[in-house]
């Protein structure tokens, strides 16, 4: 155990033993069972717990955002961090993957305070090894706040320190980030919700369908589901339901997107009190069982379970939310004849241009981004749903042979 300042907390980390598995024939570190790492932190002030986990560590870094949620678990965690080395792996990004989780109300006034205890507490990992991101409950420009105060800059730091010329990167980065896109949204704030929209728009694709003949509801409508509602909206798809954290909006003959992300507060959900004429509202549950061609879960992981699975009349599922369904049910809705999307593919667009950006693959010119990202994402859900109706094996174990045969890093992880 290593102690820390009173204010900080005391973490306790916990080391897993490379290599293991539950079936020693399966070798890829991806497919081990024990994470890299496991750090556990308790906030001496509020009794606040947090989390980190390394499932993964390539090149020194690994990657992964931090959540702050009420409940939040290490198992969670570990689920998250698994996640993100899937996403590295499959999109050959040459980092691990990584997750951060604090057990914590965000709305709770004292939650930037225990957010920037728990960065403090972390700070080895942050300065070195960790680089973070938003999460559920804590916006990017929350999470720079607070690295700016620890005088880390900026929550990729870790990668950034890597650059001969760490100022210059760090102004190319913010650049991106701030650069702005239609809508009068940043880059960086609808890059991963974009890429959730062309996952659905490549499924339509492979059915042959046009956008605008297809249908989706989509569940939570923060950052990443916001984004992807507002993308496929601007593409011609018909939305008939939304659903956030007050319940589920309906609507049959498509719901105008733009019109409600302007009605949303810093935790995305959707001022009742201006609702446009026409739209019915429903129990939060009800848009799991809304009949449109595909279902987004864009809130909370665990969405989708074996109890609400039967509800289900979506054609396919797109996961934008972090293990957003649960392997019971994942398995259920196969049998039915539904594939899932995962998330390690669906929503890996923000962790893919992130690191883009970091290695200068990309800049702050949005057109050069979306083109890369669409492209991307076409031709891996083409893959997947080639494999699923062709050869009957679902999306999640194409994925999962992908991210057991990561590109082979050559050298050290070069940041320009």
């Amino acid at each position: 155990m290593t102690m820390l300042d009173p204010g900080t907390g005391t973490p306790q980390v916990t080391h897993g033993v490379a290599g293991t598995s539950a079936d020693p024939a399966i070798t890829p570190a991806n497919r081990r069972c024990e994470p890299y790492l496991r750090l556990h932190w308790t906030d001496s002030l509020t009794d606040a717990v947090g989390y980190l986990v390394v499932h993964t560590l390539r090149g020194g870094l690994a990657t992964g955002g931090t959540r702050m949620r009420a409940g939040c678990t290490l198992r969670e965690v570990e689920d998250l961090a698994r996640g993100m080395a899937n996403k590295t792996a499959t999109f050959d990004l040459p980092i691990g993957g990584a997750k951060g989780g604090i057990d914590f109300d965000p709305k709770d006034p004292r939650a930037v305070d225990v957010l920037e205890r728990f960065c403090e507490a972390m700070r080895p990992w942050l300065d070195t090894h960790w680089v973070t991101a938003e999460d559920l409950g804590v916006p990017q420009h929350l999470i720079d706040t607070v690295f700016d105060k620890l005088d880390l800059d900026q929550s990729f730091h870790a990668a950034i320190r890597r650059s001969a010329d760490p100022a210059a990167t760090l102004a190319r980065v913010r650049s991106g980030l701030n650069a702005a896109v239609d809508g009068g949204f940043l880059l960086g704030d609808v890059i991963g919700g974009f890429g959730v929209a062309h996952a659905c728009l490549a499924a339509a694709v492979q059915w042959g369908q046009a956008p605008a003949d297809t249908t989706a509801a989509i569940q939570g409508v923060g950052t990443m589901g916001g984004a992807a509602a507002y993308y496929l909206h601007e593409a011609g798809m018909k939305i008939t339901a939304v659903a956030d954290a007050a319940g589920t909006l309906y609507c049959a003959e498509g719901l105008d997107i733009p019109a409600l992300l302007e009605l949303r507060d810093g935790y995305g959900e959707i001022d009742r009190s201006r609702l446009p004429a026409g739209i019915e509202e429903m129990p939060r549950g009800a848009v799991m069982s809304a009949d449109v061609d595909i279902l987004v879960p864009a809130a909370i992981s665990y969405a989708i379970t074996p109890d609400n699975s039967y509800d289900i009349r979506a054609r396919v599922v797109v996961e934008a939310a972090n293990a957003a369904t649960t392997p019971e049910a994942e398995a259920m809705l196969a049998a039915r004849g539904v594939p899932v999307l995962p998330d390690f593919v669906a929503n890996a667009g923000a962790v893919a241009w992130a690191w883009w950006l970091l290695l200068g693959e990309v800049d702050d010119v949005p057109d050069t981004s979306f083109d890369r990202l669409r492209t991307t994402m076409h031709d891996k859900v083409a893959q997947l749903l080639i494999a699923w109706t062709d050869e009957n094996i679902t999306p999640r174990e194409i994925g999962h042979r992908w991210a057991d045969d990561p590109s082979p890093l050559t050298g050290p992880v070069v940041i320009p």
